[in-house]
């Protein structure tokens, strides 16, 4: 098929031609959102390294630094549907860069922090603010990738998420020990402001480098245009020719609700990673600069497993085996730290594993909902399923902080972050042995 002539037929069936489309659309599409989804994150786990100089500052505990954590887990859980709703609504472009400006803003309010009221406020509204953030990206990216590129493509997205730690955990390290008193401000309060604006920028630029929809957009051929939305449409209608699905079923999918399940526990893992990785690393004596640079190294080994894994997957037409196995490595992980930090090496090589674990089973479990529905009901179980297993960070930043505080080290920690791991294993298991998984098996 040449894409200088229209094409003579639209059929799901992929050529070539076609993957060299898919990849022009993943040049142009993917590389902004990975640095979108980067401030994102970055903004909202950066707490982890503040806690290294506010904490003392302000006289935090780590049970008030855990809640403080999870404030923005219940803002997230209360708004984040009706967020993804307001998306499908007004359009990804407008919508996401209505979210990154304000989360930008209230990101660098935090350096307003003055007590735990204050924490716990400030935190709550960066939850409404990034509420619906990712979970519009992945429906947003399933408007745009065939279902079978889906895997790779979120894993590529989302190696925003280790970049984060990679490249952000030395710069805040950096901040707190080389800004600290620059002004007459702390470091931990510079860092919410170095970190925060770029997020405002972005969200301006969202209004002119983001593009709805294949359609709208001049960068491809009008044969190209065409031909991607033809071959959408018909997956879209091979999905639906099982059952036309209504906004009500993704309340009531048996398979989106294990889903969401299986996800919660996998972000009960990635929270442990976000908010824990530098206390726990600390703890072994470590300046904040050096906590900086080896905290970058699990999430290094994360980012290119994660992509490893999802190409893997996408190639074996595989998905819940390649969901499964790095869950249970990730228990693995955490059970090998829990037991050796006062072996600060072999505590480090845990941690690495844990946190390839986790990454790689949250990138592939977001090829599944679209899998399950479409339309309005995908957009709204692709929410609900997100703002669901943010529950986890409700429950998982106080919980560890609580166990933290009341052994004195970080072991009982490790040892809670298995136990989610391998049950949300085992939902996965159950998940593969019911009719659920016949629309996800490859």
């Amino acid at each position: 098929m040449n894409y200088n002539s229209p094409p003579k037929m639209l059929s799901a069936e992929l050529s070539p031609h076609d993957e060299a489309l898919v990849k022009k659309v993943s040049k142009r599409i993917i590389p902004f959102l990975i640095l979108l989804y980067f401030f994102a994150y970055l903004d909202r786990v950066n707490i982890s390294f503040a806690a290294l100089q506010m904490n003392g500052d302000l006289g935090f505990s780590t049970t008030v630094y855990g809640f403080g954590a999870s404030m923005f887990f219940i803002a997230y859980f209360l708004f984040e549907v009706p967020s993804n709703l307001v998306l499908s609504k007004v359009g990804a472009r407008l919508w996401i860069a209505r979210i990154m400006i304000t989360w930008g803003l209230i990101s660098t309010g935090m350096v307003f922090v003055s007590g735990e009221k204050s924490f716990y406020a400030l935190r709550f509204l960066l939850g409404v603010a990034e509420a619906g953030f990712f979970p519009g990206i992945m429906v947003y990216m399933s408007g745009w990738f065939p279902r079978r590129y889906r895997a790779r493509t979120a894993g590529v997205f989302m190696v925003a998420i280790p970049l984060s730690g990679l490249i952000g955990s030395p710069i805040s390290g950096l901040i707190l020990d080389n800004m600290n008193g620059v002004a007459g401000l702390p470091g931990w309060q510079w860092m919410f402001v170095v970190e925060g604006v770029p997020a405002i920028f972005l969200g301006i630029v969202c209004l002119w480098l983001l593009t709805e929809r294949p359609a709208d957009a001049s960068w491809l051929t009008p044969p190209e245009r065409e031909r991607l939305e033809g071959i959408l449409a018909e997956e879209r209608r091979n999905l639906e020719a099982v059952q036309k699905y209504k906004l009500a079923d993704a309340f009531t999918n048996p398979g989106v609700l294990l889903l969401a399940g299986i996800l919660f526990c996998i972000v009960f893992g990635v929270t442990g990673i976000a908010f824990f990785l530098p206390l726990i690393i600390k703890s072994f004596g470590f300046s904040n600069t050096a906590v900086g640079f080896l905290s970058a190294v699990p999430f290094l080994c994360g980012a290119i497993a994660m992509v490893f894994w999802s190409r893997r997957s996408d190639a074996k037409g595989e998905r819940l085996g390649h969901l499964a196995f790095p869950m249970i490595a990730g228990a693995i992980g955490f059970v090998v730290t829990a037991a050796t930090l006062n072996f600060h090496a072999v505590a480090l090589l845990g941690l690495v594993l844990a946190a390839i674990g986790v990454y790689c089973a949250n990138s592939l479990l977001w090829t599944l909902p679209t899998s399950l529905l479409t339309g309005i009901a995908a957009a709204a179980a692709v929410a609900l399923i997100n703002s669901f297993a943010n529950l986890s960070g409700i429950v998982a930043p106080p919980l560890l902080g609580w166990s933290r505080d009341l052994t004195g080290g970080f072991a009982a920690t490790g040892l809670i972050l298995t136990g989610v791991l391998l049950f949300g294993a085992v939902l996965v298991w159950i998940f593969s042995r019911s009719k659920l998984a016949l629309g996800v098996r490859n």
